[in-house]
């Protein structure tokens, strides 16, 4: 597995390919993606090729925004079938990467460790400061691809969204679940004063 090499060739060919209007699954997402990923599978003691293959994972779960917006995962886990077998990729990594991948869609169904770090990295910024810039980013996404909420839809939309969400590693639940709450907490109140 050429993990260095696979990644330069993806991070170009989404830097040129993603449409600029994609204000949250823009190159930036996966980038943080791959961040929260490395440093959840870190603390969660993932190393060798589960982590090549969690980092390959974290790399490719929104390639599928280059071909369509909605149900993009299934597109992202068949992109992996065809570009991963020219860096030296198996048959049974790209499986494990796929499903890491098709994990990741809402509402999220890990069912191992390697996904369940996939998922809590992919909505890691739920429980960090910027998630409400970040939010603002995914609502304008929205209303560009013919999903226009109110401000006060929006606010309902995100209190069920984080109402629902838990954090499926131990990690993440330590890191990130305190201050996810205290952000729902502050939608309700924002709701109840309109």
């Amino acid at each position: 597995m050429d993990f260095e090499r696979v990644k330069e060739y993806m991070i170009q060919r989404l830097r040129r390919g993603l449409a600029p209007n994609l204000y949250y699954h823009g190159i930036h997402h996966t980038i943080d993606v791959m961040r929260a990923t490395d440093e959840i599978a870190t603390a969660e003691r993932i190393q060798g090729m589960d982590k090549v293959i969690l980092m390959t994972a974290a790399l490719f779960h929104d390639v599928g925004f280059l071909i369509r917006y909605k149900e993009n995962e299934d597109i992202s886990a068949g992109m992996c079938w065809n570009i991963l077998p020219r860096f030296n990729y198996s048959q049974s990594e790209i499986m494990m990467i796929a499903h890491i991948i098709m994990s990741t869609s809402i509402p999220q169904k890990p069912v191992d460790k390697l996904d369940s770090i996939m998922c809590d990295a992919d909505l890691d910024y739920l429980g960090r400061d910027d998630f409400f810039i970040i939010g603002c980013n995914l609502r304008r996404e929205w209303k560009e691809y013919g999903h226009e909420l109110t401000v006060k839809q929006w606010y309902f939309q995100q209190i069920d969204f984080l109402s629902q969400h838990h954090y499926f590693t131990k990690t993440a639940t330590i890191k990130r679940e305190e201050k996810k709450l205290r952000h729902l907490e502050y939608l309700i109140r924002l709701v109840n004063k309109k």
